[in-house]
């Protein structure tokens, strides 16, 4: 059995056999139960053939059949986050420093939940209906998908009824492609666009490793904490969002732009903004890392303007493939129709309107359109500061910051928000609270949308969402009680120090990704702002 050193004393590499029934098999287990349980409570369209499959009537058919595909999904989640948990334990505090290993976890995990039927979200039966609204010709921008014959077949969700698509150019011309490839499947579609997903987490997946390594972090950590996070396989994979192809852009975008690749950064930026305009954020950040870390700010504005003429020119040619024109800047308000408590200034309005109706002084509308509009001023003000100001820390740190910022400021927050910024978070380098709020963030926003999701809502578990919060904080106490590695793991210890560079030279590289400006900053050659602030 090979040893490795560490910390002057040794620990035990475990062989195959025993990695893989020690992490593996749990992850798998859990992946064939959301499989199992996606046939019962699912999303699927009205008129498609597995219907009439004998062990999807089963499982659809009976109240027996329900029961066992929810209990199927609710263990399989809970059971995926223990095993992530798990093996975080033994990434960060054991053995576990190569990513061989975790690139076969992460492709056995997911093998299964590429058949699931899609759950968590039906997100994707919009895609579709927006597609064959191109197909007829008509503008998705500003035709909701109840100008399609029978759209209600298709599995969208009502939500999108009259609501025009919030996407960029480039998803739309996917969205007509796949429904043309489709001949009419909305489930055949579905599977299109989780094999799009794919290659994001794919493209993600890739730019994280590289991105950790340019910045002194542990491939393998960085690995572990974003590519087999349990958000991507229920959100990306299971619930095939397109945030995935956007995010797959945009890190490989960053990697693009430290490899000095400028033109080529842009370019996937103008790629991921196409997919979803909030992509759009990561530019000013990219224009920093092309001015270099001394260039004043004249030469970063020179580099600001290059961007957006690279962008700009994107968006016509793609605008021009799709004939959809620039409608999507006026579609940017959709989901801002959602009410949720995740998002703190939505939820403070709602808290202090529900107040003031009580006290017959103001609605709950009103008081959460003001709190909405300050959450959004302090955003941009933020925003501002991150980009103008951005001395004393790396570029990645800062869009990632940038993207967290718009989430938790934003007027909603879903749970496969906060993938927008992690990647380039956990790259960038982690503090130790940083980690703490990362690993419960994650355990919450797990069991959060396990229970209130909106595919749970009205086929799942039906617990509103104050009783989901309640429920979730009951399962991660449980987990706290019963695990001392995950326990660990979640609170932390004194001497855990993040996710940082753990040597002199993964330090180096580090601080040497630091913008400093034309004259040198306030923080001291060598040190990164992570490692200060500790």
């Amino acid at each position: 059995m090979a040893v490795l050193s560490q910390n002057s004393g040794s620990v035990e590499v475990e062989p195959p056999s025993a990695f893989a029934l020690r992490y593996v098999v749990p992850g798998v287990v859990a992946s064939l139960l959301i499989t199992l349980g996606s046939l019962g409570v699912g999303w699927l369209p009205l008129d498609s053939s597995i219907n009439s499959w004998p062990l999807v009537e089963a499982l659809r058919g009976s109240t027996s059949g329900t029961v066992v595909s929810k209990v199927s999904v609710l263990i399989g989640v809970v059971l995926l986050l223990q095993s992530w948990l798990a093996l975080g334990y033994g990434v960060m505090h054991s053995s576990l420093r190569g990513t061989r290993r975790l690139w076969i976890t992460f492709a056995a995990w997911g093998a299964p939940l590429v058949l699931a039927v899609p759950l968590f979200s039906r997100d994707v039966y919009s895609y579709f209906a927006q597609g064959l609204l191109l197909q007829e010709g008509k503008d998705p921008y500003t035709s909701g998908v109840v100008a399609l014959p029978g759209w209600f077949g298709t599995g969208a969700d009502p939500l999108w009824g009259e609501s025009p698509a919030p996407y960029g150019p480039l998803f739309l011309v996917l969205e007509r492609g796949v429904a043309s490839f489709s001949a009419g499947d909305p489930l055949l579609g579905a599977y299109v666009f989780r094999l799009i997903a794919l290659i994001g987490v794919g493209m993600m997946a890739w730019g994280v490793i590289r991105l950790a390594e340019m910045h002194g972090i542990s491939r393998s950590k960085a690995m572990w904490l974003v590519v087999l996070n349990p958000l991507v396989y229920m959100h990306f994979i299971v619930g095939i969002h397109n945030d995935a192809l956007m995010v797959g852009f945009i890190t490989v975008a960053f990697v693009a732009a430290l490899e000095r690749r400028p033109v080529l950064a842009v370019v996937l930026i103008a790629l991921a903004g196409a997919v979803k305009p909030i992509g759009l954020l990561a530019l000013p950040f990219i224009g920093l890392i092309w001015a270099g870390q001394r260039a004043g700010f004249g030469r970063r504005v020179v580099k600001w303007m290059y961007s957006v003429l690279i962008v700009v020119a994107v968006f016509a040619a793609l605008s021009l493939i799709s004939r959809t024109g620039m409608g999507w800047l006026d579609a940017l308000a959709t989901p801002g129709k959602v009410r949720t408590w995740l998002s703190p200034p939505t939820a403070l309005g709602m808290i202090t309107g529900g107040i003031g109706e009580w006290l017959g002084l103001a609605t709950a509308d009103t008081m959460v359109a003001i709190f909405r509009a300050i959450g959004q001023v302090v955003a941009l003000g933020l925003l501002a500061w991150l980009a103008l100001k951005p001395e004393g820390r790396s570029a990645t740190r800062a869009a990632g910051l940038a993207f967290m910022i718009t989430v938790f400021l934003g007027p909603v927050v879903q749970p496969w928000y906060v993938l927008w910024g992690l990647p380039l978070l956990v790259a960038a380098g982690l503090r130790r609270n940083e980690l703490r709020l990362v690993l419960l963030g994650t355990a919450v926003f797990t069991l959060h949308a396990l229970a209130t999701s909106s595919s749970t809502q009205d086929t799942f578990l039906q617990l509103s969402e104050g009783i989901g919060l309640l429920l979730v904080a009951g399962i991660i106490a449980v987990v706290l009680m019963t695990s001392p590695r995950e326990r660990r793991l979640l609170l932390g210890a004194p001497q855990d120090h993040g996710l940082l560079p753990d040597n002199p030279v993964a330090a180096g590289i580090a601080a040497s990704r630091i913008i400093t400006g034309p004259i040198t900053s306030s923080v001291p050659p060598g040190q990164t702002r992570l490692a200060r602030d500790e």
